[in-house]
């Protein structure tokens, strides 16, 4: 990987964010013509290669499990800045964006990313290999943080509607940031070998042999340039969904589907840097990253909504329907029943892509 890293053509990585940027604060709030659409999706998807890049250098750097934390964190605090816009600017019909966003970024990763990921590692080596113990207990946060979110607004009776009082809101979201604080602390600290992959032996890998780490300026280079490219894949999304939205009603579709659409690009960069470690049989890593960012997801979006319903006069809708509930409880069930014997087969991966496939059929045809 450092070959990669270290070589001239990777220049573009540099110039792909910053033109990313720059091209978002010329279309940002404007409608754009089609030809400009085309470009903008274009400098998006290099803005997604250039994130990829410059995480898989700062990764590099710090190891893991730090490096899979620096992906998440900042992909969840940018798509939480732009739920929390787009709630200030929607009034009513956004009150179930929340919801809907973190709903589709719990489904994409536990089953979409998380899928592939056991798929591809065990079809390229016969058999995908992680840290049971590590992958639990990640699990366990993510059910427990949807469930407190996202379940239980749809049974409590103190506001009408799939919503929570305002003390149960404060209590979610305190739930949230707690739950997510120990998370990070287990991972980082006091138990980092738990998250660290694996051989098929069981014996951890505390760094990859064949590479020497890029320096601390370079690093520092790449921290900023994944920040830029951020910005540009979550802005420049957030530019095209007009013509998202304009496809998907000329189709026929619910409005749902643009929801799901988003989040599928926002979670692009962390879907490929999944991908290439599972192709590197670094499945721990892999699964790092997925968990790590439906946690994200969670415990960031949920305490930043609830200090924003403070400001904001429409409703706040959590509560899920009876539909996704019973995704989710299949879901919480399935990956662990995947996760308990620390290795999986393609027939794991492919009951997780199965999963994430009657989502998507569900989102289309409710």
């Amino acid at each position: 990987m450092i070959d990669r890293l270290r070589s001239p053509l990777t220049q573009w990585t540099a110039i792909v964010p910053m033109l990313a940027v720059v091209l978002l604060v010329f279309t940002w709030g404007r409608d754009v013509p089609g030809a400009v659409v085309v470009l903008v999706t274009l400098v998006l998807a290099g803005a997604v290669l250039a994130a990829v890049h410059h995480a898989e250098v700062v990764a590099h750097r710090v190891g893991e499990p730090f490096g899979s934390l620096v992906l998440a964190i900042a992909v969840t605090i940018i798509e939480v800045a732009l739920i929390v816009t787009l709630m200030a600017d929607g009034g009513d019909k956004s009150a179930t964006l929340a919801r809907d966003t973190v709903f589709a970024a719990v489904m994409i990763t536990c089953n979409g990313i998380v899928g592939l990921c056991l798929l591809v590692a065990s079809l390229r080596h016969g058999l995908a290999v992680f840290n049971a113990e590590g992958t639990g207990a990640a699990l366990a946060t993510v059910a427990t943080l949807a469930t407190l979110s996202l379940v239980l607004p749809t049974f409590t009776t103190s506001k009408p509607g799939p919503e929570f009082s305002s003390a149960q809101l404060t209590f979610a979201a305190l739930s949230s940031l707690v739950l997510y604080g120990l998370f990070v602390t287990t991972q980082t600290v006091r138990h980092r070998d738990y998250f660290l992959p694996i051989t098929r032996q069981g014996e951890i890998i505390h760094a990859d042999d064949h590479a020497d780490a890029p320096s601390g300026r370079t690093a520092a280079l790449s921290l900023g340039l994944l920040a830029l490219a951020l910005v540009g894949v979550v802005g420049l999304a957030k530019g095209v969904s007009p013509t998202i939205e304009s496809g998907v009603e000329a189709a026929g579709m619910p409005a749902a589907v643009v929801g799901v659409i988003i989040a599928l690009l926002v979670l692009l960069p962390e879907t490929i840097a999944a991908l290439r470690s599972a192709r590197r049989d670094r499945v721990q890593t892999s699964l790092n990253l997925a968990l790590g960012s439906a946690m994200a997801s969670i415990g960031l979006t949920i305490p930043a909504v609830a200090l924003a319903s403070i400001w904001l006069s429409g409703p706040l809708v959590l509560g899920l329907g009876a539909t996704h509930m019973v995704l989710l409880a299949l879901t919480v069930v399935v990956s662990s029943l995947t996760v308990v014997p620390g290795r999986a087969t393609p027939l794991q991966g492919g009951v997780h892509l199965v999963l994430f496939a009657a989502y998507l059929e569900l989102a289309v045809n409710p």
